[in-house]
């Protein structure tokens, strides 16, 4: 494990910070402070952290348990559940509807309301780096090719395997959904080409290139909450922030409406002519005039539906080619230029980022695994170099946590306060198959906790974790 791996919550208003001696969740509550909100020391090796929006609602996995997935709510210092799978657990992704486990050959969804298996998909391409993406509104995108950039969009509500998209002609290395679920941006193994598809149909909107080194590894790429702009670092000291052509999506919506016109038309058509020849064959028997009039009495009631297709379907063909110009989609495509860049003091290091605001201003944040936060100023208007706001270091167990603000010429350095320990105890299981269950919980019997009064109450049916 990296000396402090950092990860992000679904809407970046919080960072856990793990490493070898314990796990830390803190909130970004503004530029200049970053609050400390839970602690526990990590006996376990835990190696992977999730947690659930601004919720109560963790899940761990463990180098000790790889297969097994705890989920507690800390602030009542309960297990919730610990669910066994057949083999280790490469990744956990989260919405307020479902929970995704990957694995390398087999993907489950759970309700996450009960943990109830919704639905496997087994026998995917192995997946080795547990590579997968969910949307807020629960698109899956997971890879289905090993020697290819090719992958599946799966609606996880609906439980339907939606479009394969060729996405780049190596295997891939990231994947992230925009906040609204209708983009997809895509990096490969290369690292130099990043490229953002419509989810509806699968169209290329943009392509990006990050630049033209080699073997340079896409280490995070996400959406800005708006969508309107992508981020993405890599091993390179240089962090990439894109800006999303609003145009070139509304063209790819659009493009995406016209084919389910022009489908619905066909289909129209193809109807309304069945219809008319099933009816003329059956009427072939009466008079000649009885079946003549029959005949222009269906032609004149298939001839409205048809033309109210017909008509729709040409709507929005000339909506298209009004838009689809060719000098306008290579316009589009030749957008490879970053909006705006940050280059960080130390390259080699693993950074994720997030862009995001922080006391109603945009900030880029990025979490380093030196064990710093650092918050730099965005301009949405001119882009440009981002200028360094602050830097937060999360190493340690402190009271606070180290701030620099650049007016500053010395790091004031907080004294540091020992946490107490805290311990979950997890069920034995040698499963063979996905198991849930449900532990007992564990009362806080410390000194504090007495004091405060806390008692481990069982959950209550509804999940609230506030």
């Amino acid at each position: 494990m990296a000396a402090y791996q950092m990860n992000f919550n679904q809407d970046f208003t919080s960072l856990s910070v793990l490493s070898s001696a314990g796990l830390r969740l803190y909130s970004i509550a503004g530029q200049d402070k970053v609050e400390e909100i839970f602690a526990k020391d990590n006996t376990e090796q835990i190696r992977i952290v999730e947690r659930l929006f601004n919720s109560s609602l963790v899940v761990l996995v463990t180098s000790q348990k790889p297969n097994c997935l705890k989920m507690l709510h800390f602030k009542k210092k309960q297990d919730i559940c610990n669910c066994f799978y057949p083999s280790e657990i490469l990744c956990v992704r989260m919405n307020r509807q479902r929970l995704i486990v990957c694995l390398a050959e087999s993907i489950h969804i759970h309700d996450i309301r009960d943990m109830k298996i919704l639905h496997s998909i087994e026998n995917i391409a192995p997946n080795e780096l547990g590579l997968c993406a969910l949307s807020l509104n629960s698109h899956l995108a997971f890879p289905i090719c090993q020697a290819s950039g090719e992958l599946r969009i799966f609606n996880a509500n609906k439980l339907r395997t939606g479009m394969t998209i060729k996405a780049h002609d190596t295997p891939l290395s990231a994947l992230t959904f925009s906040p609204s679920g209708a983009l997809l941006a895509t990096a490969s193994e290369r690292g130099t080409v990043i490229r953002v598809f419509c989810v509806k149909n699968g169209q290329r909107v943009q392509e990006f290139r990050r630049g033209v080194k080699r073997c340079v590894r896409i280490a995070s790429l996400v959406f800005a909450a708006a969508g309107d702009y992508l981020c993405a670092s890599s091993n390179t000291e240089t962090v990439h922030v894109f800006k999303i052509d609003s145009r070139a999506v509304e063209v790819a919506e659009l493009k995406a409406i016209a084919e389910v016109a022009a489908k619905s038309d066909s289909n129209a058509k193809e109807q309304a002519t069945a219809t008319t020849t099933t009816k003329t064959s059956s009427s072939s028997a009466a008079p000649a005039a009885s079946t003549a009039g029959s005949t222009t009495e269906e032609a004149a009631e298939a001839t409205p539906g048809g033309s109210t297709a017909a008509s729709w379907g040409g709507m929005f063909t000339k909506a298209m080619s009004s838009l689809l110009l060719p000098s306008q989609v290579s316009d589009v495509l030749a957008q490879d230029r970053a909006f705006a860049t940050v280059v960080l003091p130390q390259p080699g290091l693993r950074n994720i980022c997030a862009l995001t605001r922080v006391q109603k201003e945009l900030r880029l944040l990025i979490a380093c695994e030196d064990g710093f936060l650092y918050m730099h100023d965005f301009n949405a208007e001119r882009g440009g170099v981002c200028k360094l706001l602050a830097v937060h270091d999360l190493r340690g167990a402190l009271e606070d946590v180290i701030e620099l603000q650049l007016s500053e010429s010395v790091l004031k350095a907080q004294t540091p306060k020992a946490l107490p320990q805290q311990s979950l105890t997890m069920l034995k299981s040698c499963a063979a198959s996905v198991l849930i269950e449900n532990p007992d919980p564990v009362a806080d019997n410390s000194y504090a906790g007495i004091l405060r009064g806390e008692q481990a109450d069982a959950m209550s049916g509804e999940w609230r974790f506030d």
